[in-house]
């Protein structure tokens, strides 16, 4: 007789995972099933509005001032002032990222213990007079695909379990060296590759707006954390809006860096080494603008390039406010068209930035060229199938969302025919060269437009929509322009789908492709403007978003 195969199945391999992960949340944090059944009583859950973390009666009344009184900055002052300690600070987010857990899946890896200790060595360094670094003390929550020391980076994948993190990425070294207390590590897709986050691992993360809708992706496991107030300051990746959609769908602000400036080397992906031909990048998000500053000042303070020698030595520049600025308006692409509350948020936008006397000016939607900076982003993704052999080999299936996305660009290939859709006939390095120089040339088309209205920045729809129900999100037809073209870009929320928006009705023609469109479906669901400079301009980014936030939710 032959031998037989002892090997666990991807599923028992996936229930000894999430049983070490329930684990380590500590007993006196968790959720009673009944408590939990009545916070999550129907499918369209508001644990926001709710109050549903207070409602878990597992945080003090001190831990719940300190998880939702501060903002980052105010929270390191009273850290440096001693009016808070690290270990209390650490101990009340700990407990609400445990809670916010057990809400909506937006953990992976739990260091609770370790976070613990960490937070009393540096009060201990406070109390002899010494400081880590500017961010001494402060909890921070970062993606998946980061290496901490000693869990595990498996993307939400079968085939990474059991790979225990033998060191950090470098810009987890950094965050500690400027005095950060890594926490936990948040939920993604699988193969981070769509905008639901979602995996066969650990589940799908869930909006704690409305849990019937996606958190985005494929940084939506921090995107729904923040909004819960679980963290102060998370650290996502962004290679088509992995940090701006889950900051669109959840309320928050998300920033995406230029290439580089931020570390990005020595993280876990899913792709072939070498193959990575768009740079992902790494960036914050934060309940406001002060969240994103601090992080992107420090850590570029830091100096990263001696950590990491994927990251640019280009030290952080003071800019100053200009009291007028010339804002150039992207308008909504034909074949991807915005729901009616993007588009009414965005054109209020406008009458709110014009009426502070800044200059709008509308763009010429055909020189911005969307549909074929899709197609050669598409493309180039598309260039490396290893994503697809990891899940595959591991015997788990596909996540729908994959499938969907697969769906909309089979549409715009029969209904847009292009060279760019049709490039399965060359071989790799002639497809990659004409997929080089067709970006190029989009690159330098932006350059003149840029150039010929002398903008400042521009505002634009962040996606065709807000958040939307699970698997339905789709293409990130306006998100990916800003990584083609390697373009900073801040994602600034306002306002929400409301009443203003329910008698008004939205249909996808021929040649269209977007998701369907339910005012009931998506009553109360966050809103947000995208507004972005060119190329290493983060300072003037960040300068400006603040101006426009200042006019838009009137925060400084």
């Amino acid at each position: 007789m032959g031998s037989i195969d002892q090997t666990p199945n991807w599923q028992e391999r996936v229930a000894k995972k999430l049983q070490e992960c329930a684990n380590k949340i500590p007993a006196a944090w968790k959720i009673s099933d009944d408590l939990t059944a009545s916070l999550l009583s129907d499918s369209k859950n508001d644990l926001i509005r709710s109050s549903a973390i207070r409602k878990s009666g597992i945080l003090t009344e001190q831990e719940l001032q300190i998880t939702e009184k501060y903002t980052v900055s105010s929270l390191i002052a009273a850290l440096a002032e001693g009016s808070l300690t690290s270990v209390d600070v650490t101990l009340a987010y700990c407990k609400r990222a445990a809670v916010a857990h057990q809400l909506v899946s937006c953990l992976t890896e739990t260091m609770f213990a370790e976070a613990q200790e960490r937070a009393l060595y540096l009060d201990n360094l406070r109390a002899q007079g010494q400081t880590a670094g500017p961010l001494h003390g402060l909890p921070v929550s970062i993606k998946d695909n980061f290496h901490a020391k000693g869990t595990e980076a498996t993307i939400g994948m079968v085939s990474f379990l059991d790979e225990v993190s033998p060191e950090n990425s470098p810009l987890v070294d950094i965050l500690l060296k400027l005095g950060a207390v890594v926490y936990v590590k948040t939920n993604i897709p699988q193969t981070m590759m769509t905008t639901d986050s979602h995996n066969n691992v650990f589940g799908r993360t869930l909006n704690p707006w409305n849990t019937a809708l996606g958190a985005g992706g494929s940084s939506g496991g921090e995107g729904a954390l923040i909004a819960l107030r679980g963290s102060p300051l998370g650290v996502g990746t962004d290679i088509g809006g992995s940090v701006r959609i889950p900051a669109l769908c959840c309320g928050t602000y998300g920033f995406r860096p230029s290439a580089s400036r931020v570390p990005n080397g020595g993280m876990r992906y899913c792709n072939t080494s070498g193959m990575r031909f768009l740079l992902s990048c790494a960036g914050p998000l934060s309940l406001d603008l002060d969240g994103i500053e601090t992080f992107f000042q420090s850590v570029i303070g830091a100096q990263p390039a001696l950590y990491d020698s994927t990251a640019i030595d280009v030290p952080w520049r003071k800019v100053d406010a200009k009291p007028r600025l010339r804002i150039g308006l992207v308008p909504e692409d034909p074949v991807f068209p915005l729901h009616p509350p993007v588009r009414r948020v965005l054109a209020e936008a406008v009458r709110r930035l014009e009426a502070q006397g800044h200059e709008i000016i509308p763009l010429n939607g055909q020189k911005l060229r969307t549909l074929e900076i899709n197609a050669v982003a598409y493309n180039i993704f598309t260039l490396d199938g290893a994503a697809v052999k990891h899940v595959l080999s591991a015997g788990e299936p596909l996540i729908p969302s994959i499938h969907h996305i697969g769906r909309q660009i089979e549409q715009l290939k029969a209904s847009h025919p292009s060279p760019l859709f049709d490039l399965d006939a060359m071989d790799g390095l002639s497809k990659l060269a004409l997929l080089n120089t067709k970006r190029a040339e989009l690159r330098e088309g932006y350059r003149k437009l840029w150039a010929q209205h002398d903008l400042d920045i521009c505002i634009s729809p962040p996606a065709q929509s807000t958040a939307v129900p699970h698997d339905t999100f789709g293409l990130s037809a306006y998100s990916i322009l800003l990584n083609c073209l390697d373009y900073p870009g801040c994602i600034i929320p306002f306002g929400e789908v409301g009443e203003l928006d329910s008698a008004e009705t939205f249909e996808l023609q021929e040649g269209q492709v977007g998701p369907e469109y339910n005012y009931k479906q998506l009553e109360g669901a966050p809103c947000s403007v995208q507004v972005f400079t060119t190329t290493m301009r983060d300072e003037e980014c960040l300068q400006m978003a603040k101006q426009i936030d200042q006019c838009l939710n009137g925060k400084m």
